[in-house]
């Protein structure tokens, strides 16, 4: 990636805007720019739009109706407010992407918003506490004067953001991004710009790439990005918030983690590095303020610590990876984020299984029980029965050690009875392979309760 000396922001002539030669049967990512915090002018958002449905895939518009914009300014609990209306204008209108603005003196703040943006799903790596300034006069005036970069730049950004859990939704983003890089790789410099938007424009090109690129097995795509964020950071002193500075630390924490997956060397190095760095981004992004970004990283670290345990049978590694769920769980709850706290109770049931087993400690399986079964309180009989069965199939074989190792045969018949729920299932659905292992789990357990049983009569006999 080659950098010249040149403008980014404006120029006097009207530049070409990206093509957008599109097909009919290509999907469109819809877009909201919701209608800005600005005191000065209220064109702000509609000349974004313009600007953005010069884009390939981009359908915006902009959203002018009336409401109450003081969760703009990011402070404090306020998130909380910001977050809720951003989700019910995104399901509201069946957006894929909301953009706010927010003017501060002679800048316009944009943060970007996505359906599932704090839940485990799609590729999205931008925060909606990610901040992208730019000076407000570029959005004031004609939107065909916006420089070509800049329109790559917000295009990037909006397409980074998009985090649709469909498949096909999925390919086309990253196609998209394939043609924007591409497009950025030829930007001029960023040597020229005004120090106080530097670190901003390098963390949003960071996260561009970093949105292509995540599952690269290539060492040097990360050592590009890696670069991208580090300059940043080396230009801390213009970011203007602590939490501007924590998402820094946060992307290159998700960096990291996708090169420790990915590449085929150098993993124990990007393994530490990931770790390092989302703990450095959890001291900028407290639970207490900004609490699900905190959630998120905690669920990260969680995976992290999976991963090295799986590697090295490290127990601690074990109890790093439940103590960072259950700080997730506090965050998640079953009321605002069902779906998520369901599978962080899946999770949570298996960690906790694996411990209990490792340390021989029937409380931490009886944990393990609870968190199965608080995960089929979303995940119920009626609405998902696979997910349903396989929760209760994983607590009959809690049961059914607990008994083993107790010779405790009403855990036994406990065992059996959630065995048979799955069963019912399995064969409902006609899912031949869980079917055999049902019943062979049927078996073994119907095995030892006739040797208890046998034994106990065998005393009885005796006596």
């Amino acid at each position: 990636m080659t950098w010249k000396v040149g403008s980014f922001f404006t120029k006097t002539a009207i530049p070409t805007p990206p093509e957008k030669n599109i097909p009919i049967s290509n999907p469109r990512f819809k877009v909201i720019v919701a209608d800005f915090y600005d005191s000065t002018t209220n064109n702000g958002a509609i000349n974004l739009a313009a600007v953005l449905n010069l884009c390939e895939g981009i359908d915006a518009t902009a959203y002018t109706q009336n409401f109450d914009h003081s969760f703009l300014n990011l402070e404090s609990r306020n998130i909380f407010d910001l977050i809720d209306t951003g989700n019910s204008i995104l399901s509201q209108n069946k957006a894929d992407v909301i953009i706010w603005g927010y003017r501060d003196k002679d800048r316009v703040r944009l943060n970007f918003q996505a359906q599932y943006q704090y839940e485990d799903k799609g590729n999205s790596f931008i925060s909606l506490m990610d901040c992208f300034y730019l000076p407000a006069e570029v959005l004031n005036d004609d939107p065909h004067k916006i420089s070509t970069e800049l329109i790559l730049l917000l295009y990037g950004a909006v397409v980074s953001t998009v985090n649709s859990p469909e498949r096909e939704m999925q390919i086309y983003r990253k196609y998209l991004l394939k043609k924007i890089s591409a497009q950025l790789s030829q930007v001029d410099s960023l040597q020229s710009l005004e120090d106080q938007y530097f670190p901003y424009i390098l963390n949003m090109l960071g996260i561009i790439y970093l949105s292509l690129a995540y599952d690269s097995q290539h060492d040097n795509d990360f050592k590009i990005i890696n670069d991208l964020f580090s300059t940043a950071l080396q230009h801390q002193n213009q970011i203007l918030h602590p939490t501007h500075l924590g998402c820094i630390y946060y992307h290159l924490g998700q960096l990291n983690d996708c090169a420790a997956r990915y590449t085929l060397s150098n993993s124990a190095v990007y393994f530490r590095n990931a770790i390092k760095n989302y703990q450095m981004a959890q001291k900028y992004l407290s639970k207490y303020t900004y609490p699900y970004d905190y959630g998120y990283i905690c669920y990260k670290l969680s995976e992290l610590y999976i991963n090295y345990w799986k590697q090295t049978e490290d127990l601690q590694a074990l109890r790093d990876a439940v103590f960072q769920l259950r700080e997730s769980e506090k965050i998640y709850t079953q009321t605002l984020f069902p779906k998520f706290w369901a599978h962080i109770q899946e999770e949570l049931g298996y960690l906790l299984h694996n411990l209990a087993h490792l340390t021989k400690s029937t409380e931490i399986y009886n944990l393990a029980v609870t968190a199965y079964q608080n995960q089929q309180k979303v995940d119920t009989e009626k609405e998902n029965p696979l997910f349903w069965a396989a929760a209760q199939e994983k607590i009959g074989n809690i049961y059914y050690l607990q008994g083993r190792k107790d010779l405790d045969s009403s855990l036994l018949e406990d065992a059996l009875s959630c065995f048979h729920d799955a069963l019912y299932i399995y064969e409902t659905a006609r899912l031949v392979p869980n079917i055999k292992q049902t019943q062979s789990d049927i078996n073994k357990t119907r095995q030892i309760l006739a040797e208890i049983k046998e034994a106990e009569e065998i005393d009885e006999d005796e006596e």
